[in-house]
């Protein structure tokens, strides 16, 4: 088994703490589902924030919102850079697998899909 990184990124529509918890919780059940990983596959979860969004952690939501307790989470602030997208959470999901990276497939979520164009979900 090898490690392989996950892209991910959604965004919301208001700095709101349910609007927060709803993205991340999406984002992350439609990354796992449509690669077909278990959070036991999960080494770790690496979440960044734009700095317009205070109202709630990226990684409680998932935390809880999917009752992953034994999945190693880190949220950090995405740098705030001229012409970025606003209300943004992106997500590096490492998981340990027998598959190739090109198997996989990267979840961009709302205004996120302007991101990665070559990799809209």
């Amino acid at each position: 088994m090898k490690p392989v990184a996950i892209r991910g990124a959604t965004t919301v529509t208001a700095n709101d703490a349910e609007k927060i918890k709803t993205a991340c919780v999406e984002m992350m059940q439609k990354l796992v589902a449509d690669n077909g990983i278990q959070p036991d596959d999960i080494t770790m979860v690496f979440l960044t924030m734009t700095q317009d969004l205070t109202a709630y952690n990226a990684a409680a939501a998932i935390r809880l919102g999917l009752g992953w307790s034994d999945v190693p989470f880190f949220t950090s602030q995405e740098p705030n850079i001229d012409g970025s997208l606003e209300r943004c959470i992106r997500t590096l999901v490492q998981v340990h697998t027998d598959k190739n990276k090109s198997e996989f497939k990267h979840i961009y979520l709302g205004e996120a899909a302007r991101l990665r164009p070559d990799l809209k979900s």
